[in-house]
């Protein structure tokens, strides 16, 4: 009877550096920045909670009388607009296989966002202002409706919040300059 005896082979292992840890992630893999898939869902919670702020301003009668309220659906109307906008070209990002880490692209979306995070956080405060000065000072927040006032302060806050991290992951790829490793803007476009 013959039997059969393995064969052992040693398996090649790559050399270990003296203190490489496990890789490090790459700036393009970095989730919630522009052209990854958690980049579009905070671009769509923005544009979500934006535009819940602006459908609750408008359906209070006489809005416009107070200043600080027409701010805030202007404001509101800027972000969903930016949010809108910003998810759309995330989107085709994705479905394209493009990248939008180039210096031009992220430049663009730290400046959008620190602006329109900007605007976003001014009008929510000047309304929560007033809300306040309605509510708790004058007493008047029956006719007033306080309650929407708020709900249309917490959403515009939510979403000033998500534009916030838009910005914080745009600025920091764009501090982080090694990662402009794509093709130029016009060869994305065309």
């Amino acid at each position: 009877m013959e039997a059969s005896y393995p064969a052992v082979h040693p398996v090649g292992v790559p050399p270990q550096f003296k203190g490489a840890g496990p890789p490090a992630t790459r700036m393009k893999d970095l989730p919630g920045s522009a052209g990854t898939l958690a980049g579009m869902g905070i671009r769509f919670g923005q544009f979500a909670f934006a535009l819940t702020s602006f459908s609750v301003m408008i359906t209070i009668p006489d809005f416009s009388s107070v200043t600080a309220f027409c701010f805030l659906v202007a404001a509101m109307v800027f972000q969903c607009m930016w949010s809108l906008s910003m998810g759309i070209l995330d989107g085709y990002a994705i479905l394209s296989g493009q990248c939008l880490h180039n210096s031009l692209f992220v430049s663009l979306f730290v400046v959008g966002d620190w602006v329109t995070s900007t605007i976003t956080f001014s009008g929510a405060c000047a309304t929560a202002g007033i809300t306040v000065l309605i509510d708790n000072d004058l007493n008047r927040c029956g006719p007033n409706h306080c309650s929407r006032l708020e709900a249309a302060v917490a959403m515009a806050f939510l979403s000033w919040i998500m534009i916030s991290l838009s910005f914080f992951f745009s600025f920091w790829l764009l501090s982080s300059r090694h990662h402009f490793i794509c093709k130029s803007p016009l060869q994305i476009i065309l």
